[in-house]
């Protein structure tokens, strides 16, 4: 056993669990007795009140977003410019992929091809069974290393090393590319992740600035391709993703932030050793490393702290169907209950400061509220199915309240969104009008119809996700 290994074992909170305090205990019951309470009161009550669970889900996500607003002014404002430092650390690259043949020169070359390059680049080749091999021999002249090895450098592109796994799922290539590689930073790159030119440069800059970063995401867009179907996924997630990093940008500000994307992050190293790694058993092993980085920094006393960088920006192959956005986001949902069961013992826990007392016990509300969202919207339609329109009548000028609301965040916070990052495209305001519109009917019905299954595969233990098709990256040469 390994060294990462011994310390996987004594930190992770799955192996090593720890006593869980009565007021984490009661934190976790909040969510599900109130549920019951407020669906007891769609056969009780006649009026607006049998809508109950529908209102506290409309108060519950204008409380998240009154608080992301807050958290985000700044934005308004240039940001002030990062310290200077007289140390460049090392960087490399590792991008796991299995089965990935199409996508794998597009992405290199987009590596290679960055205005600060990495030091390295670390295919970490977990059982592919495809062409990969072919496409790494013609496009870099690359053979193909016995299994469990490394392959010497590219010819044509010398940072280039291939590792070849037997096949063991994403984090264990992760972990054995981590062991592999003598470098301060580490960034992990999805095989169907393209990066903006300068994004390895603002990430190199972020973290030679500030010594006790450990973990930093970039700002991911996402691509569906040019189907139209395709094309409505991507404008939906588009604004999504928006909402996302201006959250975590709020987080961030509450030295809490935990959703550090795995398509497109950066790790420094020595700290993801310390904590064992990445997590096998995780569905979301990105998501479940912070939590560990961030309670051994409190643990132990340490001032580590976890960024989202605006200027590092990348687009991302994201789903192009029902059906695959379902898959996806029934493995987020999933794995987010997963890592929130594990660390149930830091909801409310003083000793683990804002992240304990305000961002755990948040996620603790958050396993039920797509659970709430389905509720309120099956509750509507049975009204308006049952002929209660008088009923149905008021609470849909609450929920086009709620609409005005959500638009009137959403076209401010564009303009924030465009400063921070410098991304315009996709991203016009008509567009963003008639999504806000359409979204609480559709796309958001559909977001927690995922995450509904996610709870599904978290109680029955079924955790093989299959591979997602990629629809939106396509070679180069």
């Amino acid at each position: 056993m390994n060294m990462m290994s011994r310390s996987f074992e004594a930190q992770s909170p799955r192996l090593t669990p720890r006593a869980v305090p009565i007021a984490s205990r009661l934190i976790g019951l909040v969510g599900p007795l109130l549920f019951v309470t407020l669906l007891v009161q769609a056969f009780e009550r006649q009026g607006v009140g049998s809508w109950s669970v529908g209102i506290a889900y409309i108060l519950y996500d204008t409380a998240l977003l009154a608080f992301t607003a807050w958290k985000i002014l700044p934005l308004r404002r240039p940001l002030p410019p990062l310290p200077q430092s007289t140390r460049r650390p090392s960087m490399a690259v590792i991008v796991a992929a299995y089965n990935e043949a199409p996508v794998l020169g597009v992405t290199i070359d987009a590596l290679a091809g960055q205005s600060d390059p990495p030091d390295l680049i670390l295919l970490a080749d977990d059982g592919s069974s495809d062409d990969s091999a072919e496409v790494l021999r013609r496009l870099y002249g690359l053979e193909a290393p016995p299994c469990g090895e490394m392959s010497g450098p590219s010819p044509g592109q010398p940072t280039l090393l291939w590792l070849r796994l037997p096949r063991g799922g994403k984090a264990r290539a992760l972990n054995e590319a981590m062991l592999r590689i003598d470098a301060d930073l580490v960034l992990t790159i999805d095989a169907d992740t393209l990066l903006a030119p300068g994004a390895l440069a603002a990430m190199r800059e972020a973290f030679a600035a500030e010594p006790e970063l450990v973990a930093a995401t970039g700002v991911l867009a996402p691509i569906c391709g040019p189907q139209p179907m395709a094309r409505l996924f991507q404008w939906f997630q588009g604004y999504e993703y928006v909402r996302n990093f201006l959250s975590r940008y709020a987080w961030m500000r509450m030295d809490s932030l935990l959703l550090i994307s795995g398509a497109f992050a950066g790790f420094r190293r020595e700290a993801v050793v310390e904590v064992g790694g990445f997590d096998p058993d995780c569905m979301v092993e990105d998501y479940e490393l912070i939590h560990r980085l961030l309670r051994h920094a409190y643990d132990t006393g340490q001032d580590w702290r976890t960024r989202v960088i605006g200027r590092a920006l990348a687009s991302t192959d994201a789903p192009a169907s029902p059906m695959a956005f379902l898959r996806q986001r029934r493995r987020w949902f999933g794995g987010f209950l997963q890592t929130q069961r594990w660390n149930r013992d830091i909801v409310g826990n003083r000793r683990y400061g804002t992240l304990g007392l305000f961002h755990l016990p948040v996620k603790a509300l958050d396993t039920l509220q797509p659970i709430y969202g389905l509720a309120a919207f099956a509750i509507l339609i049975g009204l308006v199915v049952t002929g209660r329109f008088r009923i149905a009548l008021p609470i849909l000028i609450i929920m086009i309240a709620k609409i005005a609301v959500d638009l009137t965040f959403h076209l401010w916070s564009l303009g924030l969104y465009k400063r921070w990052t410098g991304q315009t495209e996709g991203l016009r305001i008509g567009p963003a009008l008639l999504a806000s519109f359409a979204e609480p009917f559709s796309f958001q019905l559909l977001r927690h119809a995922g995450a509904a299954w996610g709870w599904i595969a978290f109680l029955s233990g079924r955790e093989n996700w299959g591979h997602q098709t990629r629809t939106a990256i396509t070679p180069s040469r």
